[in-house]
């Protein structure tokens, strides 16, 4: 018989402006095989802080899976502690420093975000690059987000959005457990093409691609990512 003391540790790290909200249905449920913990990053200036914390406050060993910016910080954990990772899931992530590009783009964000009056968070204007198309007059999904979002406000995304990402495809590669990289197949903020990349750099042979399903594959689908976790945790260790 399963107790709840003999389950692993699941940690689940959230995303840009992201919180517990993020994982709600992961937290509900994969609670028969996992004990979860989300891990509060908001109050952080870098990775390594954020890794830090973690670590500080972890198991001796757990299992880590990481969105977006929590890929990143699960990237660290990896440099920093690869023995305690037990097996490793990256969601609508990357694992390389942004583009010249892309650090432009946030740096634009940074500045808008920085003046004065209302902050909307990833407000409607936004979502269309955040869910699937067929999602966007889904209330009940877009007011959790922005809501999620508006919640943790401007300093958090000031913070967060000017995190230093670093290369992990090195400390990834080194790892000797069950690994898992999930994407949205619509996934515009960190596309599908380059999970396959990924998964590739890393030696990950279990890829999951999402149909229908943009960056927020938590939220947007549950079912889909749940399902994966599930068969992800129940892997032989050492499998990767």
């Amino acid at each position: 018989m399963t107790t709840a003391s003999s389950l692993p540790q699941l940690i689940l790290l959230p995303g840009l402006l992201n919180d517990a909200e993020l994982w709600r249905d992961q937290i509900s449920g994969l609670s028969d095989v996992a004990r979860i913990w989300v891990p509060d990053l908001t109050p952080y200036a870098t990775l390594r802080a954020m890794a830090e914390h973690v670590l500080e406050n972890a198991e001796p060993t757990f299992a880590l899976a990481g969105f977006s910016m929590g890929g990143y910080v699960a990237q660290d954990i990896a440099r920093i502690a690869p023995e305690r990772i037990e097996r490793l899931a990256l969601l609508d992530t990357s694992i390389h420093v942004d583009t010249p590009e892309r650090a432009a783009q946030r740096r634009a964000l940074n500045k808008a975000a920085a003046k004065g009056g209302t902050f909307l968070g990833i407000g409607q204007a936004i979502l269309k690059s955040y869910v699937d198309a067929s999602r966007l007059d889904d209330v009940a999904l877009t007011s959790r987000i922005v809501d999620m979002t508006q919640r943790l406000g401007r300093e958090v995304f000031l913070r967060q959005n000017s995190l230093e990402r670093e290369d992990g495809e090195a400390a990834l590669r080194a790892l000797r457990v069950p690994l898992l990289v999930i994407v949205g197949e619509t996934d515009q903020i960190t596309p599908a093409e380059g999970h396959r990349a990924m998964a590739a750099a890393i030696g990950c042979t279990h890829l999951v691609v999402i149909p229908r399903t943009g960056h927020m594959a938590p939220m947007e689908a549950p079912g889909a990512v749940n399902g994966a976790l599930r068969h992800w945790l129940k892997r032989p260790a050492g499998k990767r």
